[in-house]
């Protein structure tokens, strides 16, 4: 078993797929119409048959509140990790990503938060301790 699809909610797709590709740097892999939304999902380019994200719409209010209470209480929605943080972190700024903060040390590496202006706050994390 392993995981090949992570969903992430988000309250625009379009605003996401631009964020996510023209920011971040991912790719689309899929791009569907399913009726009033979207299947579409990214991909890092270097692993296009890698983990794809799945950029879904918030369409049901306990989403949409889930979504909103994450936000609220600063709680990243989910991570993504670097093997090198402070330089990634100097080209999302570059790219205009707006972060939290710096990267800080914290338990078990050093992270950082950033606003995926599409209602999620995302970690971007890089491991320095063993798991």
């Amino acid at each position: 078993m392993k995981a090949q699809l992570l969903s992430i909610m988000v309250n625009d797709q379009d605003r996401a797929e631009r964020f996510y590709t023209e920011k971040l740097g991912f790719q689309v892999k899929h791009n569907i119409d399913v009726g009033g939304a979207r299947w579409l999902t990214v991909v890092h380019p270097d692993e296009p048959d890698g983990i794809e994200i799945l950029l879904e719409p918030a369409g049901y209010e306990f989403a949409r509140t889930y979504q909103s209470e994450l936000y609220k209480t600063n709680m990243p929605f989910t991570m993504l990790f670097s093997e090198d943080i402070h330089k990634e972190y100097a080209q999302l700024v570059e790219a205009g990503v707006e972060f939290r903060g710096e990267p800080a040390e914290t338990m078990g590496g050093i992270s950082a938060i950033f606003d995926d202006t599409c209602g999620n706050l995302l970690m971007l994390m890089q491991v320095t301790e063993p798991a």
